[in-house]
């Protein structure tokens, strides 16, 4: 079925359309979650949230050719409800648990890490969609709901940032050095 009669469908109250539509796009939607919350479980946990929200409300969307869009939004929303429920509560990890060994971490993976997550919201959301879940800004815009104008700026105001955030030896300091908090 192709994909606007599949969102048709869906938004008609069709169940199976939404379970071959989520199917179709679940690579999408696990990296988006993947990306926020940092662990498969916690991903997953997202991402069947999310589904559940989808389901529950598409009979309110509008204009199914945005199905896609709406549905990442949702999982955007999911994972960030999750991330502020978790800071309430004082249960962040600083350092997640990686399956992988110390050696295949890079240092220089470890403190972008670090400097994304002290972004602000909006550079963050963008920098993530753009950089991590290869998306276009058209596509960010439409997920975020915000003028392509507004993503261009916060995606270079968030990469100026995140430069100033990271000091690789240079002269120019930054608030994180190689290896260090």
């Amino acid at each position: 079925m192709k994909e606007e009669k599949l969102a048709v469908a869906v938004c008609t109250g069709d169940e199976e359309a939404f379970f071959n539509f989520v199917s179709r796009h679940k690579r999408k939607l696990y990296g988006v979650a993947y990306s926020y919350m940092h662990n498969e479980a916690d991903a997953l946990d997202m991402l069947q949230e999310a589904a559940y929200r989808g389901w529950s409300k598409c009979h309110t969307l509008k204009d199914p050719g945005a199905m896609l869009p709406w549905l990442i939004r949702i999982v955007i929303h999911c994972c960030i409800e999750e991330l502020r429920r978790q800071k309430r509560r004082k249960k962040i990890i600083l350092e997640r648990s990686v399956t992988y060994t110390p050696e295949m971490i890079s240092v220089a993976k470890l403190d972008m890490e670090k400097a994304l997550s002290r972004l602000k919201p909006k550079y963050r959301n963008a920098i993530i969609l753009r950089y991590y879940n290869d998306m276009t800004v058209p596509e960010i815009a439409q997920i975020l709901g915000k003028a392509e104008g507004t993503i261009k700026t916060w995606l270079h105001q968030g990469l100026k940032q995140l430069r100033g955030k990271i000091n690789y030896g240079d002269e120019h300091g930054g608030e994180l050095q190689h290896g260090q908090s």
